[in-house]
């Protein structure tokens, strides 16, 4: 009994049942037919053009092609686990369709290169789709940051209160990583385009092929250069993980945050309840769900870069089977990134700030504290004695049951003689904010300018 594989000539013998099971891709891999017919419809116009094959055979090809996506698209298409993928599940219908002359589409291609394609063509897409989503979770961000530039609360180091800061500046905090994320991602685009199809199965091939015009059809501004590193080079792959994860990083980073406010101990926001959860068994509960499980799914992508980064580095040239393992990892990746985005950008738009509670959070934990070293400092003190004086008003602060602004001119002074009445502007929270004048500092001045930069760039 021959093997009745596309590739079984060789084989006198069928692979087994399991092995068929075993080696299929296809239960994943099938999401790559738009990509995999998009690709094929550009080499085979090729193939005519260079005169490898027939202008009849081309039109024969290419109607069985869009013939396939139709019954891909209407859910009429059989996927079979035999054919192992999405390449040779196509291929295999294109046969029944136009017969032998569908044989000849795979001239001067190999898989090896046809699957490099297909993955780089779904990266190029999914990374507009995760570039839209950081756009939209920035504007979002943006509008927040603009409604709330006159609300002051304790900024935190080490989870300790330390300076008096705007919440819109906390808020363009986030909204600057998610930028980086972006710019990385644009970048990135870059390094994806150029065409790998025409590497042929490692060492590319004797028909008189012509690359660029295939790159000119898929929008390819070049094509790849060594054709070894072109069949086993999954960089792109790895670096699109990567992205995600640095992004999934950031949005566990916020929602950390914002899972941290929305207790008790701190009560600074509002979360949504449609995003939230009870408990079972406690009825006063409302669980911060929806940002527990971006968190928890940000290791989940960390998993899959680790899984691409292991699943390469023992693997010598050319091609190996073991880079069917990619696909997982990848789609995992990206569709756990962009349902993360998407979550998240909704909470946003519905986010509700606890102000007066941000403001009594700045009368505690002597936050001013680094504004009276600076008062001192300016008066001639050299900074490290001024730390010093105003660590030990602190401690007077703490014997004494008093905050800054309840003490008295003469107990200012009985600390250090260069304290005088204007030391009670320095107590205002406002002032204190609007004075961190710096470029990139919080005061409203500078957050406005930063505000009036995002809009032109977010625009």
């Amino acid at each position: 009994m021959s093997n009745q594989k596309l590739w079984g000539g060789r084989f006198p013998q069928p692979t087994s049942k399991g092995m068929d099971s075993f080696n299929a891709s296809v239960s994943f891999d099938y999401i790559l037919y738009p990509y995999d017919i998009e690709g094929s419809l550009a080499h085979v116009t090729m193939l005519a053009q260079c005169k490898i094959i027939s202008a009849q055979e081309k039109e024969q090809i290419v109607k069985g092609l869009e013939q396939i996506k139709k019954e891909i698209e209407s859910g009429e298409f059989k996927w079979d686990v035999a054919a192992e993928d999405v390449h040779l599940n196509i291929e295999k219908r294109l046969l029944e369709i136009v017969g032998p002359v569908g044989g000849k589409l795979h001239t001067a291609r190999s898989r090896n290169d046809q699957v490099a394609l297909d993955l780089t063509l779904y990266c190029r897409d999914q990374t507009k789709n995760i570039i839209a989503a950081l756009l939209h979770l920035q504007k979002i961000l943006f509008t927040l940051a603009k409604k709330n530039l006159d609300v002051f609360l304790p900024g935190y180091t080490h989870l300790q209160r330390a300076q008096p800061i705007s919440l819109s500046h906390i808020i363009l905090a986030y909204l600057e990583m998610f930028r980086r994320d972006q710019q990385r991602l644009e970048e990135y685009l870059n390094h994806l385009d150029c065409l790998p199809l025409g590497a042929g199965a490692l060492a590319g091939t004797s028909f008189p092929i012509d690359r660029n015009q295939v790159a000119k059809l898929l929008k390819f501004s070049r094509v790849s250069d060594n054709s070894m590193d072109t069949v086993s080079n999954r960089d792109f792959v790895i670096e699109l993980a990567s992205h995600l994860a640095l992004i999934m990083m950031h949005l566990s980073r916020l929602s950390e945050e914002w899972i941290l406010w929305a207790s008790q101990e701190f009560n600074f926001i509002r979360l949504p309840q449609e995003y939230c959860t009870g408990s079972s068994m406690m009825p006063q509960k409302v669980n911060p769900d929806a940002l527990e499980l971006i968190r928890g799914k940000t290791g989940r992508v960390y998993g899959s870069l680790m899984a691409l980064l292991t699943l390469m580095k023992g693997t010598p040239l050319t091609y190996n089977k073991d880079f069917q393992e990619d696909k997982e990892p990848l789609f995992d990746a990206v569709n756990t990134g962009l349902a993360c985005l998407k979550i998240l950008s909704e909470i946003a738009e519905k986010v509700e700030f606890n102000v007066k509670i941000m403001a009594k959070a700045n009368q505690e934990g002597f936050v001013l504290a680094t504004e009276v070293a600076d008062y001192l400092a300016s008066h001639g003190v050299p900074f490290r004695e001024a730390h010093h004086k105003v660590g030990e008003l602190i401690q007077y602060c703490l014997k004494t049951n008093k905050t800054f602004e309840a003490l008295s001119l003469k107990e200012f002074q009985e600390i250090d003689q260069n304290f005088n009445k204007d030391i009670f502007s320095i107590l205002e929270i406002a002032n204190a904010v609007d004075r961190k004048n710096s470029w990139g500092g919080t005061s409203r001045n500078q957050i406005k300018k930063q505000l009036s930069r995002l809009e032109k760039e977010l625009a």
